[in-house]
């Protein structure tokens, strides 16, 4: 046994209220004269010895505030025996199987919610919630999972559970294929740029998009949502092109200046020197070439994989979000879940609430106080 919050032992000093009052209300009987006593000498008083009266009241008072006292220190009883019924999860958007009774039916969504309840909705990151819900079923207990096939929510990695998994696929209809993403549009500004530089932005544009590069920007304008810009200046970012970035924008620049704190280098040429730095600004990113846009002296550009690698750091390929069921069945060896203490708090509730009516009943019964 463990105790949550120790420092609610402290009120156990709060036991010698009842004590002190049970002392204070000792019954005192007056003494009676009688005429053929008052002729006797006087004795020394024998010691009275420390008398509780009503001491089943008093255990009964004590045993109360001993139960609070607990009860504000939240026990926690470990190595308790934990209840290990079969589970029954459900992917949501399939029909929930018919659940034998003493097993936990529950949906695959955040939060286990019972079948009994309706389906929760929307995509769910089914791989992700299994690795949850391993770590938060008891040890020990079977598990059961229907899932779609294909099935979605992925997150790049087979799940690894600490326990085999009775794994029944149920055949869905293909989903429809996602939009691939637009090829990103090139937008230069900054200083006006020599005949190769625009060569060489030229080329990329062409072999993202089979479109000629755009204009360029004028002013403090910006590129819109989507696009990249190409910062060719030899300052520092204007405030307004560092806002852009840190809403998620992507920029390209040459200079040192323009690239803020120490990057991380993200492309090398075939002779593994750097030639490329990514730099963070917000949810953003500036990519910062390690020489100018020449094939004379940065070598990664005559490479032909150059314009899909770049095109990698501006849009990321996602990682796949479906695949076949029989593919992802759970292997084993994870950590097995740690132990969960049992709450011995409602327990300690319902003693107080109980000890509570029989001290009231004790305090206000008529026999009480009456001498014996």
């Amino acid at each position: 046994m463990s105790l949550l919050f120790p420092l609610g032992l402290l009120a156990l000093a709060a036991l010698v209220v009842p004590l002190l009052i049970h002392l204070a209300r000792r019954h005192h009987y007056a003494p009676l004269d009688f005429a053929a006593l008052r002729w006797l000498r006087a004795r020394a008083q024998p010691r009275q010895r420390i008398r509780f009266d009503e001491w089943p009241l008093l255990l009964v008072r004590l045993l109360l505030l001993t139960a609070l006292a607990l009860l504000l220190a939240h026990p926690l009883l470990h190595g308790a025996a934990t209840p290990t019924a079969p589970w029954v999860v459900v992917a949501p958007g399939l029909t929930p199987p018919s659940v034998d009774e003493g097993s936990e039916g529950r949906w695959l969504a955040p939060g286990f919610p019972s079948l009994e309840q309706p389906a929760p909705t929307g995509p769910q990151p089914l791989a992700s919630l299994l690795r949850e819900l391993d770590q938060a079923m008891p040890a020990g207990a079977a598990l059961t999972v229907y899932v779609p096939d294909p099935m979605p929510g992925l997150d790049g990695e087979r799940a690894r559970l600490s326990r085999r998994v009775e794994w029944r696929s149920v055949r869905q209809p293909l989903p429809a294929p996602a939009s691939a993403a637009a090829a990103p549009q090139l937008r230069v500004a900054g200083a006006s740029a020599d005949a190769q530089t625009l060569r060489v932005l030229e080329a990329l544009q062409r072999a993202w998009s089979q479109q000629p590069l755009s204009a360029a920007l004028a002013g403090d304008e910006v590129p819109a949502t989507g696009q990249v810009g190409v910062w060719l200046g030899d300052a520092a970012l204007p405030a307004a092109w560092q806002t852009w970035v840190q809403n998620g924008g992507s920029v390209l620049v040459t200079a040192a200046a323009a690239a803020p704190g120490t990057g991380v280098p993200v492309l090398r040429d075939a002779s593994g020197t750097v030639a490329m730095t990514r730099h963070a600004l917000g949810r953003g990113q500036v990519l910062r070439f390690s020489k100018a846009l020449s094939p004379a002296t940065l070598l990664i550009l005559r490479e032909a994989d150059f314009p899909r690698r770049l095109l990698d750091q501006l849009q990321p390929t996602p990682l796949p979000q479906v695949a076949s069921a029989a593919t992802q069945q759970p292997l084993v060896g994870a950590a097995s879940p740690a132990a969960q203490p049992q709450d011995l708090s409602i327990w300690l509730l319902a003693l107080v609430v109980l000890l509570f009516a029989l001290e009231r009943w004790m305090a206000t019964s008529a026999h009480r106080g009456r001498p014996a």
